[in-house]
Protein backbone atom coordinates (compact mmCIF):
# COMPACT_ATOMS: atom_id res chain seq x y z
CA UNK A 1 0.00 0.00 0.00
CA UNK A 2 1.40 3.37 -0.86
CA UNK A 3 1.63 6.22 2.01
CA UNK A 4 0.62 9.79 0.56
CA UNK A 5 3.47 11.54 2.51
CA UNK A 6 2.36 13.93 5.26
CA UNK A 7 4.15 16.96 6.63
CA UNK A 8 4.34 17.30 10.45
CA UNK A 9 0.98 18.60 11.42
CA UNK A 10 1.64 22.24 13.02
CA UNK A 11 -1.26 22.28 15.53
CA UNK A 12 0.14 19.52 18.25
CA UNK A 13 -1.04 22.09 20.55
CA UNK A 14 -4.47 22.07 21.84
CA UNK A 15 -4.68 18.47 21.32
CA UNK A 16 -3.86 14.91 22.40
CA UNK A 17 -0.83 12.91 20.59
CA UNK A 18 -2.05 10.08 18.67
CA UNK A 19 0.62 7.15 18.80
CA UNK A 20 0.63 3.41 17.48
CA UNK A 21 2.52 0.78 18.76
CA UNK A 22 4.74 -1.34 16.00
CA UNK A 23 5.28 -5.12 18.12
CA UNK A 24 3.21 -6.40 20.75
CA UNK A 25 5.99 -8.31 22.87
CA UNK A 26 7.70 -7.75 26.44
CA UNK A 27 8.64 -4.68 26.02
CA UNK A 28 5.76 -2.64 24.59
CA UNK A 29 3.69 -4.74 27.29
CA UNK A 30 6.14 -3.83 30.26
CA UNK A 31 7.52 -0.37 29.29
CA UNK A 32 5.76 1.34 26.23
CA UNK A 33 2.16 0.95 26.81
CA UNK A 34 2.37 1.76 30.88
CA UNK A 35 4.16 4.60 29.76
CA UNK A 36 1.90 6.00 27.07
CA UNK A 37 -1.01 4.92 29.02
CA UNK A 38 0.21 7.47 32.07
CA UNK A 39 0.76 9.91 29.77
CA UNK A 40 -2.68 9.29 28.14
CA UNK A 41 -4.27 9.86 32.08
CA UNK A 42 -2.88 13.09 32.48
CA UNK A 43 -4.11 14.32 28.96
CA UNK A 44 -1.13 14.49 26.60
CA UNK A 45 -1.15 10.80 24.47
CA UNK A 46 -3.87 8.42 23.38
CA UNK A 47 -2.68 4.90 21.87
CA UNK A 48 -4.90 4.74 18.76
CA UNK A 49 -3.35 1.55 17.42
CA UNK A 50 -1.07 -1.45 17.92
CA UNK A 51 0.72 -3.19 15.17
CA UNK A 52 1.88 -7.20 14.89
CA UNK A 53 2.47 -9.99 12.38
CA UNK A 54 0.36 -12.38 15.03
CA UNK A 55 -2.88 -11.52 14.80
CA UNK A 56 -3.53 -13.13 17.88
CA UNK A 57 -0.78 -11.15 19.69
CA UNK A 58 -2.08 -7.69 18.19
CA UNK A 59 -5.62 -8.74 19.04
CA UNK A 60 -4.67 -9.60 23.00
CA UNK A 61 -2.42 -6.60 23.14
CA UNK A 62 -5.38 -3.84 21.93
CA UNK A 63 -7.80 -5.88 24.46
CA UNK A 64 -5.83 -5.78 27.10
CA UNK A 65 -4.42 -2.12 26.80
CA UNK A 66 -8.04 -0.59 25.66
CA UNK A 67 -6.19 0.58 22.05
CA UNK A 68 -8.79 0.61 19.63
CA UNK A 69 -7.40 -0.66 16.46
CA UNK A 70 -5.31 -3.88 16.12
CA UNK A 71 -3.45 -4.52 12.68
CA UNK A 72 -0.80 -6.84 10.45
CA UNK A 73 0.17 -4.26 7.94
CA UNK A 74 2.26 -1.48 9.07
CA UNK A 75 1.71 0.76 6.18
CA UNK A 76 -2.41 0.24 6.34
CA UNK A 77 -2.19 0.92 9.57
CA UNK A 78 -0.21 4.23 9.44
CA UNK A 79 -2.44 5.04 6.09
CA UNK A 80 -5.22 4.84 8.34
CA UNK A 81 -4.39 6.50 11.55
CA UNK A 82 -2.49 8.80 10.65
CA UNK A 83 -0.57 8.60 14.31
CA UNK A 84 1.48 11.48 15.07
CA UNK A 85 4.35 9.05 17.27
CA UNK A 86 5.13 5.60 16.33
CA UNK A 87 6.92 3.60 19.15
CA UNK A 88 9.08 0.60 17.69
CA UNK A 89 9.44 -2.62 19.91
CA UNK A 90 10.27 -4.92 17.60
CA UNK A 91 13.73 -7.18 16.74
CA UNK A 92 16.51 -4.87 15.59
CA UNK A 93 16.80 -6.35 11.99
CA UNK A 94 13.19 -4.45 11.13
CA UNK A 95 13.87 -1.19 12.80
CA UNK A 96 15.29 0.36 9.35
CA UNK A 97 12.43 -0.49 7.10
CA UNK A 98 9.73 0.32 9.99
CA UNK A 99 11.12 3.50 10.85
CA UNK A 100 11.52 5.10 7.34
CA UNK A 101 7.93 3.64 6.93
CA UNK A 102 6.65 5.71 10.27
CA UNK A 103 8.81 8.99 8.54
CA UNK A 104 7.57 8.72 5.08
CA UNK A 105 4.11 8.86 6.77
CA UNK A 106 4.89 12.15 8.93
CA UNK A 107 5.39 10.18 12.09
CA UNK A 108 7.62 10.74 14.67
CA UNK A 109 9.87 7.49 15.86
CA UNK A 110 10.69 6.13 19.05
CA UNK A 111 12.57 3.05 18.75
CA UNK A 112 14.35 0.73 21.03
CA UNK A 113 17.30 -0.02 20.98
CA UNK A 114 19.76 -1.40 19.50
CA UNK A 115 18.52 1.24 17.18
CA UNK A 116 19.68 -0.72 13.80
CA UNK A 117 21.91 -2.95 13.10
CA UNK A 118 24.46 -1.03 11.48
CA UNK A 119 26.06 2.56 10.82
CA UNK A 120 24.98 2.47 6.99
CA UNK A 121 21.21 1.72 8.74
CA UNK A 122 21.15 4.42 11.16
CA UNK A 123 22.26 7.11 8.22
CA UNK A 124 19.75 6.04 5.87
CA UNK A 125 16.95 6.50 8.71
CA UNK A 126 18.55 9.55 9.56
CA UNK A 127 17.79 10.86 5.68
CA UNK A 128 14.26 10.59 6.00
CA UNK A 129 13.90 13.19 8.77
CA UNK A 130 12.02 16.60 8.72
CA UNK A 131 14.80 19.01 7.59
CA UNK A 132 13.24 21.72 10.35
CA UNK A 133 10.60 20.50 13.13
CA UNK A 134 10.51 17.05 12.58
CA UNK A 135 9.10 14.47 12.52
CA UNK A 136 12.49 12.71 13.70
CA UNK A 137 13.32 9.15 14.83
CA UNK A 138 14.66 9.07 18.55
CA UNK A 139 16.02 6.15 20.24
CA UNK A 140 14.87 4.68 23.57
CA UNK A 141 17.91 5.70 25.96
CA UNK A 142 15.84 5.99 29.03
CA UNK A 143 19.06 5.71 31.33
CA UNK A 144 20.05 9.55 30.36
CA UNK A 145 16.70 10.95 32.21
CA UNK A 146 15.82 10.74 35.01
CA UNK A 147 16.87 13.09 37.79
CA UNK A 148 19.97 11.40 38.83
CA UNK A 149 21.94 11.38 35.49
CA UNK A 150 20.47 15.18 34.85
CA UNK A 151 22.03 16.47 38.67
CA UNK A 152 25.19 14.38 37.43
CA UNK A 153 25.68 15.23 34.35
CA UNK A 154 25.10 19.46 35.28
CA UNK A 155 28.13 18.85 37.89
CA UNK A 156 30.59 17.62 35.28
CA UNK A 157 29.21 20.17 32.55
CA UNK A 158 30.21 22.65 34.96
CA UNK A 159 33.05 21.06 36.13
CA UNK A 160 31.74 21.71 39.78
CA UNK A 161 34.13 19.11 40.78
CA UNK A 162 37.15 19.38 38.62
CA UNK A 163 38.20 17.95 35.55
CA UNK A 164 36.72 13.98 34.94
CA UNK A 165 40.02 11.99 34.90
CA UNK A 166 39.51 7.95 35.24
CA UNK A 167 35.98 6.41 34.13
CA UNK A 168 34.88 2.92 33.99
CA UNK A 169 31.79 1.72 32.56
CA UNK A 170 30.29 -2.06 33.25
CA UNK A 171 27.83 -4.16 31.79
CA UNK A 172 27.92 -7.31 33.47
CA UNK A 173 24.83 -9.59 33.40
CA UNK A 174 24.43 -13.40 32.74
CA UNK A 175 21.91 -14.90 29.93
CA UNK A 176 22.04 -18.59 29.47
CA UNK A 177 21.35 -20.68 26.74
CA UNK A 178 18.20 -20.77 26.78
CA UNK A 179 18.15 -17.23 26.35
CA UNK A 180 19.94 -17.13 23.09
CA UNK A 181 17.43 -20.20 21.92
CA UNK A 182 15.51 -16.91 20.41
CA UNK A 183 16.27 -17.50 16.64
CA UNK A 184 17.15 -13.66 16.00
CA UNK A 185 19.50 -13.17 19.57
CA UNK A 186 23.36 -14.20 19.28
CA UNK A 187 23.45 -13.43 15.40
CA UNK A 188 24.73 -10.32 12.99
CA UNK A 189 22.00 -9.93 10.22
CA UNK A 190 19.53 -9.92 13.07
CA UNK A 191 20.68 -8.32 16.26
CA UNK A 192 23.50 -6.20 14.83
CA UNK A 193 26.00 -7.43 17.96
CA UNK A 194 26.44 -9.61 21.08
CA UNK A 195 26.08 -7.58 24.36
CA UNK A 196 28.22 -4.23 23.32
CA UNK A 197 25.72 -3.66 20.88
CA UNK A 198 22.36 -5.42 22.48
CA UNK A 199 22.96 -4.90 26.35
CA UNK A 200 25.93 -2.41 27.41
CA UNK A 201 25.02 0.32 25.08
CA UNK A 202 22.41 1.63 27.73
CA UNK A 203 25.32 2.11 30.06
CA UNK A 204 27.99 3.20 27.20
CA UNK A 205 25.50 5.87 26.11
CA UNK A 206 24.78 7.37 29.68
CA UNK A 207 28.45 7.65 29.82
CA UNK A 208 29.09 9.33 26.53
CA UNK A 209 25.46 11.79 27.32
CA UNK A 210 27.74 12.57 30.34
CA UNK A 211 31.29 12.72 29.29
CA UNK A 212 30.90 14.15 26.12
CA UNK A 213 32.33 12.90 22.55
CA UNK A 214 35.06 9.90 22.40
CA UNK A 215 38.05 10.20 20.47
CA UNK A 216 39.79 6.74 20.53
CA UNK A 217 38.92 3.26 21.74
CA UNK A 218 41.02 0.18 21.57
CA UNK A 219 39.37 -3.19 22.19
CA UNK A 220 39.26 -6.38 23.01
CA UNK A 221 36.02 -9.25 22.49
CA UNK A 222 35.98 -13.01 22.77
CA UNK A 223 33.02 -15.88 22.70
CA UNK A 224 33.95 -17.87 25.61
CA UNK A 225 30.99 -19.95 26.35
CA UNK A 226 28.08 -19.15 23.97
CA UNK A 227 27.42 -21.12 20.51
CA UNK A 228 26.07 -17.94 19.00
CA UNK A 229 27.97 -15.69 15.79
CA UNK A 230 28.66 -12.61 17.80
CA UNK A 231 30.58 -12.29 21.02
CA UNK A 232 29.29 -12.90 24.27
CA UNK A 233 32.31 -10.45 26.14
CA UNK A 234 34.14 -7.77 25.38
CA UNK A 235 36.36 -5.22 26.75
CA UNK A 236 37.73 -1.73 25.92
CA UNK A 237 39.79 1.49 26.53
CA UNK A 238 37.87 4.76 25.12
CA UNK A 239 39.97 8.10 25.46
CA UNK A 240 37.61 10.92 25.49
CA UNK A 241 38.21 14.41 23.43
CA UNK A 242 38.47 16.04 27.40
CA UNK A 243 41.36 13.65 28.47
CA UNK A 244 39.44 11.62 30.54
CA UNK A 245 40.31 7.87 29.76
CA UNK A 246 37.59 4.84 30.19
CA UNK A 247 37.74 0.84 30.79
CA UNK A 248 34.72 -0.70 29.30
CA UNK A 249 33.26 -4.18 29.78
CA UNK A 250 30.25 -5.64 28.30
CA UNK A 251 29.63 -9.03 29.85
CA UNK A 252 26.61 -12.11 29.57
CA UNK A 253 28.70 -14.22 31.53
CA UNK A 254 28.47 -12.72 34.97
CA UNK A 255 26.05 -14.52 37.65
CA UNK A 256 26.71 -11.33 39.95
CA UNK A 257 25.15 -8.83 37.82
CA UNK A 258 25.57 -5.31 37.98
CA UNK A 259 25.21 -2.06 35.46
CA UNK A 260 27.88 0.12 36.72
CA UNK A 261 29.26 4.06 35.70
CA UNK A 262 32.06 5.38 37.94
CA UNK A 263 33.66 8.59 37.15
CA UNK A 264 36.61 9.82 39.11
CA UNK A 265 37.17 13.96 38.92
CA UNK A 266 39.69 16.30 40.62
CA UNK A 267 37.56 16.76 43.41
CA UNK A 268 35.24 13.88 43.89
CA UNK A 269 34.04 10.13 42.78
CA UNK A 270 31.08 9.85 40.96
CA UNK A 271 29.54 6.08 41.14
CA UNK A 272 26.04 4.70 39.85
CA UNK A 273 25.44 0.71 40.62
CA UNK A 274 21.77 -0.86 39.90
CA UNK A 275 20.87 -3.26 37.27
CA UNK A 276 18.07 -2.41 35.14
CA UNK A 277 17.48 1.31 36.04
CA UNK A 278 18.02 4.22 38.58
CA UNK A 279 16.83 6.40 40.91
CA UNK A 280 18.80 9.17 43.24
CA UNK A 281 19.41 6.60 45.30
CA UNK A 282 21.44 4.69 43.37
CA UNK A 283 23.96 7.67 42.76
CA UNK A 284 27.05 8.30 44.88
CA UNK A 285 29.15 11.22 45.31
CA UNK A 286 32.52 10.90 47.14
CA UNK A 287 34.18 14.29 47.98
CA UNK A 288 38.20 14.53 48.35
CA UNK A 289 39.25 14.94 51.89
CA UNK A 290 40.00 18.54 51.70
CA UNK A 291 36.46 19.37 49.90
CA UNK A 292 34.43 22.05 51.98
CA UNK A 293 31.79 20.24 53.70
CA UNK A 294 29.21 22.79 52.39
CA UNK A 295 30.56 22.65 48.82
CA UNK A 296 30.27 18.73 49.21
CA UNK A 297 26.86 19.12 50.79
CA UNK A 298 25.89 20.97 47.40
CA UNK A 299 26.57 17.94 45.54
CA UNK A 300 24.44 15.46 47.46
CA UNK A 301 21.51 17.81 46.46
CA UNK A 302 19.61 15.50 43.84
CA UNK A 303 16.15 17.18 43.94
CA UNK A 304 13.18 15.39 43.35
CA UNK A 305 13.50 11.78 42.86
CA UNK A 306 12.35 10.93 39.00
CA UNK A 307 13.59 7.56 38.43
CA UNK A 308 15.61 6.63 35.03
CA UNK A 309 12.63 5.01 32.87
CA UNK A 310 10.37 4.86 29.80
CA UNK A 311 8.14 7.50 31.01
CA UNK A 312 10.40 9.82 31.84
CA UNK A 313 12.08 10.15 28.04
CA UNK A 314 8.57 9.83 26.65
CA UNK A 315 7.79 13.08 28.76
CA UNK A 316 10.54 14.71 27.28
CA UNK A 317 9.96 13.52 23.61
CA UNK A 318 6.25 14.54 24.25
CA UNK A 319 7.70 18.34 24.87
CA UNK A 320 9.99 17.82 21.91
CA UNK A 321 7.19 16.99 19.46
CA UNK A 322 4.62 20.36 20.98
CA UNK A 323 7.83 22.57 20.37
CA UNK A 324 8.99 20.80 16.99
CA UNK A 325 11.99 20.63 18.45
CA UNK A 326 14.85 17.57 17.63
CA UNK A 327 14.94 14.98 20.49
CA UNK A 328 17.71 14.18 22.47
CA UNK A 329 19.34 11.14 21.81
CA UNK A 330 18.13 11.39 17.77
CA UNK A 331 20.30 12.62 14.89
CA UNK A 332 24.49 12.82 15.71
CA UNK A 333 22.75 13.24 19.69
CA UNK A 334 21.70 9.50 18.88
CA UNK A 335 24.29 8.17 16.80
CA UNK A 336 27.33 8.47 19.01
CA UNK A 337 26.80 5.37 20.82
CA UNK A 338 26.42 2.99 17.75
CA UNK A 339 29.16 4.90 16.62
CA UNK A 340 31.37 4.26 19.63
CA UNK A 341 29.76 0.29 19.80
CA UNK A 342 30.96 -0.37 15.67
CA UNK A 343 34.04 0.98 16.40
CA UNK A 344 34.54 -1.13 19.34
CA UNK A 345 33.87 -4.06 17.19
CA UNK A 346 35.93 -2.23 14.32
CA UNK A 347 39.09 -2.50 16.87
CA UNK A 348 38.64 -6.18 18.50
CA UNK A 349 38.48 -7.76 15.43
CA UNK A 350 41.34 -6.14 13.25
CA UNK A 351 43.84 -5.13 16.32
CA UNK A 352 43.73 -1.66 15.89
CA UNK A 353 43.21 1.56 17.47
CA UNK A 354 39.84 3.19 15.85
CA UNK A 355 39.52 7.15 15.94
CA UNK A 356 36.03 8.54 16.19
CA UNK A 357 34.70 9.36 12.45
CA UNK A 358 37.00 7.15 10.26
CA UNK A 359 33.93 4.87 10.14
CA UNK A 360 32.08 5.58 6.87
CA UNK A 361 30.73 4.71 3.72
CA UNK A 362 33.62 1.95 1.89
CA UNK A 363 34.36 0.59 5.59
CA UNK A 364 33.59 -3.20 5.85
CA UNK A 365 32.23 -2.15 9.59
CA UNK A 366 29.68 1.03 8.14
CA UNK A 367 27.84 -1.78 6.49
CA UNK A 368 28.21 -5.02 8.92
CA UNK A 369 29.76 -4.31 12.62
CA UNK A 370 31.64 -8.10 11.80
CA UNK A 371 33.57 -6.20 8.91
CA UNK A 372 33.69 -9.46 7.26
CA UNK A 373 36.71 -10.03 9.82
CA UNK A 374 38.06 -13.78 9.63
CA UNK A 375 36.19 -15.92 12.37
CA UNK A 376 33.93 -13.12 13.35
CA UNK A 377 31.69 -13.20 9.81
CA UNK A 378 29.09 -15.88 9.12
CA UNK A 379 30.23 -18.46 6.97
CA UNK A 380 29.63 -17.95 3.48
CA UNK A 381 27.97 -14.78 4.14
CA UNK A 382 29.55 -12.01 2.18
CA UNK A 383 29.13 -8.60 4.10
CA UNK A 384 26.41 -6.39 3.55
CA UNK A 385 26.50 -3.32 0.63
CA UNK A 386 24.97 -0.74 1.31
CA UNK A 387 21.45 -0.05 0.05
CA UNK A 388 19.23 2.86 -0.44
CA UNK A 389 16.16 3.46 1.72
Amino acid sequence: MLITPMTPSAPLAGRRIRAAVIGTGAIARGSHLPALAQLAAEGETEVVAAVDIDAGAVEAFCAEGRVPHAYTDLERMLAEQRPDLVTICTPPTLHREQSVAALRAGAWVWCEKPPVPTLADYDAVEAEEGPESGPYASIVFQHRFGSGSAHVRRLLAEQAMGRPLVAHCQTTWYRDTAYYAVPWRGRWQTEGGGPAMGHGIHQMDLLLDLLGPWSEVRAMAGRLVHDVETEDVSTALVRFENGAMATIVNSVLSPDEVSRIRIDCEQATVELTHLYGHSNANWRITPAPDVPGDRAAAWQDFGTDVPSSHLAQLRALVASMRAGERPRSSGADGRTSLELITALYKSAFTDTTVKRGEIGPGDPFYTALHGGAPGWAPAAAPVPTEVSA
